[in-house]
């Protein structure tokens, strides 16, 4: 790796800012010079505060000069996903509804984020109220993926997932329904995490008894990702989910476990016969079983009982786009995409008895899963079912073959999973041979945050997949 400011990890640079070897105004402003040439190419970042960010970067650069406290991410450059109210900076949600709208408030997470130290550079690029895993919209356009920008860098935070591997931001926030953090870390070659709901408390939020809707930290290792949930966790009050965590720099690096021996591990390819896989990801993935045994884990192919998530994510889910944009839908219908329509229309369409069966399912399967991770440690699967599909596609059509004809359909080795109410780690897990990344996730038992975090960061260091960064700009 390169001591260009942008390709260093983020743990490395926020030490190199602590010990004043680089000052946060060098740091940012070689970052604002990346957006500068890259950006055009992706649309990662749909607002940039240049002014902002630099000024910013000198107070920060002024309280270590004083000997004050600072936080764990101090002097780093981050762009917010365009779905997290930024007071003061517009906040769109992808939607021409909200194409100017200006919070007046910062939403829990980007508070934690910014008082942490990180300097807020501006904001990335989202689907339509981040509805689907491929991002685009009428106000802002396609965010390309910086391996082939052809094709998808995945949603709903693929603008963050692009910013990440291109170097143009060195952490991202992210969140996850159905794999719109890991669908783009898994496409774009970096490392996301999905909490266990109640993790990283959401605030403000229309529903906060929601589960399915995690947020979650995103990065170009491991360690970075475990520094950037340090910052997002914690309880709060107003939050009935929310969970105790232990002290902040529990989930940190340094790790201690220098290899898996012992661990019991599922292998799941395609979640016990369930979904659909494309070679290309199941030749990855296949390969990537050697490594975990090599490494001292015991692997068998297994996979918890999931019959009854596809109906347990589709009814809840809908429940909650009815419930959070049914109204906007009524008052502008010309304004949304025909496949939000569908998936809000199908929450008018519910019935309590609807409700009350899918929260039942949803129980049974969370108790399986339980009962699960009682014989394994971790679970494995693919993050995506398909490589990067081309750009200016909704969706895949297809998936081995196999029709898709909604744009959820495709989604189903992430969503699923979502049902379980567990942490998933998506990291990278290799390239196909026409150089598309493909990513594998990491799934634990509910609230082994540290748990998955630390195997994956033993898988990290075995394979170096993640090291590989996209050909944008070989002067870099």
């Amino acid at each position: 790796m390169t001591d260009h400011p942008c390709l260093l990890d983020a743990t490395e640079l926020a030490a190199r800012i602590r010990r004043r070897e680089l000052s946060a105004r060098e740091v940012v402003t070689a970052h604002l010079e990346r957006i500068e040439r890259l950006n055009p190419r992706l649309n990662a970042l749909v607002t940039v505060d240049a002014d902002g960010a630099l000024a910013a970067a000198a107070r920060a650069d002024e309280q270590l000069v004083r000997g004050e406290a600072t936080g764990p991410l101090h002097g780093l450059p981050l762009a917010f996903k365009d779905t997290h109210l930024t007071r003061g900076m517009r906040t769109t949600h992808g939607s021409p509804l909200f194409a100017d709208h200006v919070p007046d408030e910062d939403e829990l997470l980007v508070d934690r984020i910014q008082s942490a130290g990180a300097i807020r550079v501006g904001k990335t690029n989202v689907p339509e109220f981040a509805a689907g895993s491929h991002t685009f919209n009428t106000v802002f356009g396609a965010t390309r993926n910086p391996y082939d920008t052809g094709r998808s860098a995945g949603g709903s935070s693929g603008g963050a997932a692009a910013a990440l591997a291109a170097g143009l931001q060195p952490l991202a926030d992210g969140s996850d329904m159905g794999g719109s953090l890991r669908n783009p870390a898994s496409f774009c070659n970096v490392v996301g995490l999905r909490p266990t709901p109640g993790r990283v408390p959401a605030l403000p939020a229309a529903n906060l008894w929601e589960t399915l809707a995690v947020a979650g930290p995103m990065g170009r290792s491991v360690a970075d990702v475990a520094l950037l949930l340090s910052v997002m966790a914690g309880h709060d009050a107003r939050s009935p989910l929310s969970l105790d965590s232990p002290e902040p720099a529990a989930f940190r690096a340094p790790f201690t476990r220098a290899d898996l021996t012992g661990l019991r591990v599922a292998w799941a390819p395609d979640l016990g016969g369930r979904v659909p896989v494309d070679r290309d990801v199941r030749d990855v993935f296949a390969a990537q079983r050697a490594v975990f045994e090599e490494l001292g884990a015991h692997v068998e192919e297994d996979c918890p009982d999931l019959d009854g998530a596809e109906e347990v994510f589709r009814t809840l889910r809908a429940q909650e786009f009815h419930l959070g944009l049914g109204s906007l839908l009524d008052r502008h219908p010309e304004a949304f995409k025909p496949s939000l329509i569908w998936n809000i229309e199908a929450g008018r369409g519910l019935t309590g008895a609807d409700i009350a069966r899918a929260h039942a399912e949803h129980t049974r399967i969370h108790l399986a899963a339980t009962a699960f991770f009682e014989r394994y440690d971790v679970l494995l699967a693919p993050v995506s079912q398909v490589v990067p599909f081309d750009v200016d596609a909704e969706y895949p059509q297809t998936v081995d073959g196999v029709p898709q004809h909604t744009y959820l359909d495709w989604m189903r080795s992430a969503y699923f999973l979502s049902v379980v109410g567990a942490p998933a780690l998506a990291v990278p897990a290799g390239f196909t041979p026409g150089g598309l990344p493909v990513g594998l996730q990491i799934v634990g038992r509910p609230r082994a945050e540290r748990a998955v975090l630390e195997i994956g960061a033993v898988y990290e260091a075995a394979t170096g997949h993640g090291r590989r960064r996209p050909d944008l700009d070989s002067a870099a």
